[in-house]
């Protein structure tokens, strides 16, 4: 069985902590007191705040023309003309789609409906709904059901309201036949488990501006917390290597610079620092026909001449220049080596393989003196 709080209509006048309240134990046993003493015997457990019928309105819509769930704004203008207020000082909650396709809807004024929720917050009630009891039974059925010293009216009737005696007995006659009553004076105990458990829509009044907050679950803020760090740390590795590559693009430009300015008439065909390297010990050695001047040499005369795809060169002391090259055929490496050597160039082949229709190679250009 739910948690129910019923505030009885006695309260309605004076709302305070001291509203005549009544709750049921878990047996089904109803105790009448006071809002203040039933916050203390509920000790911060969910609530399912049920109001009486007198302190709302119900109205029922037209059948809806679209299938679509139509937006409250439309449903409240919709019956604005069956209101005796304006639609600002109304809340107005909406319950679900008949056979007939029209929307119920519950209307209560806006600023008592929020002195209420801060009253039952003042008393530390966690309220999970807010239900009207008129509205709790099903709808397939007409009911006027006695509870709580007054007749309650609805079900299948295209009304929800709370009656006294005198005013159900001049209305009797406009009550179809097939009408179910029941009176919790001549049917109690059980009458008032049939009506909180009776099966039918109602309508939450907790809608719109005061739809209740899902509470945070205890993970979420550690998973934030954790999602941050993570974030973080991606941001900063992003800028040490944004840092590093701005770094390393300066050093090379200043690098390039130094370069030029010590051998203006030289291209830059390889690697920067081997290139350097190889200049700076042919200007100690003093040799007339540097490293990289017999590079140039090799790539005008003998590999630009030829159909081949230079791969990589590297420069390594003692051995001189090694070139990673794809040519076509065994028969054009061939000729690569033998145009090197007319041109004065001792070249060498060696680690000829074929993949493919493509022969790889490692030609050689021998470091002199």
């Amino acid at each position: 069985m739910k948690n129910w709080l019923y505030l009885t209509v006695e309260g309605l006048d004076a709302p305070c902590a001291n509203w005549p309240c009544c709750v049921w134990s878990p047996a089904g046993e109803r105790r009448r007191l006071p809002l203040q003493q039933a916050a203390n015997e509920l000790n911060g457990r969910f609530v399912d705040v049920l109001l009486p019928m007198e302190m709302c309105s119900w109205l029922r819509s037209d059948p809806w023309p679209s299938r679509r769930q139509p937006r409250p704004q439309a449903l409240a203008f919709a019956i604005e003309e069956q209101l005796s207020d304006n639609l600002e000082v109304l809340h107005i909650s909406i319950g679900p789609r008949d056979r007939r396709h029209r929307y119920s809807m519950m209307v209560t004024e806006r600023a008592r409906f929020q002195a209420l929720l801060t009253l039952l917050g003042a008393q530390g009630i966690n309220v999970r709904t807010v239900q009207v009891d008129a509205d709790l039974f099903p709808d397939d059925k007409a009911f006027a059901v006695r509870w709580f010293g007054r007749w309650l009216l609805g079900g299948e009737l295209s009304a929800r309201v709370a009656l006294s005696t005198r005013a159900l007995a001049t209305l009797k006659p406009e009550l179809p036949e097939g009408i179910h009553w029941l009176d919790e004076e001549r049917d109690r105990p059980g009458i008032d488990q049939w009506v909180l458990d009776a099966g039918g829509h109602p309508i939450d009044l907790l809608q719109g501006e005061f739809r209740r907050r899902r509470r945070p679950l205890p993970w979420r803020g550690a998973s934030a917390a954790l999602m941050g760090m993570l974030v973080l740390t991606w941001a900063f590795s992003e800028a040490r290597v944004r840092f590093l590559e701005d770094e390393t693009r300066l050093i090379y430009a200043q690098s390039e610079q130094r370069f030029r300015s010590l051998y203006p008439g030289q291209a830059l065909i390889a690697d920067l620092a081997v290139q350097f390297e190889a200049m700076q010990k042919d200007r100690h050695v003093g040799q007339r026909d540097t490293q990289v001047a017999r590079l140039v040499r090799l790539a005008e005369q003998v590999i630009g001449a030829s159909n081949v795809e230079v791969q990589r060169i590297d420069f390594h002391d003692g051995e001189g220049w090694k070139i990673q090259l794809t040519a076509n055929s065994f028969a054009e490496l061939e000729q690569l080596r033998e145009r090197g050597q007319q041109n004065g160039l001792p070249v060498t082949l060696s680690s000829a393989s074929k993949q493919d229709n493509r022969v790889q190679a490692i030609l050689r250009l021998e470091k002199t003196g």
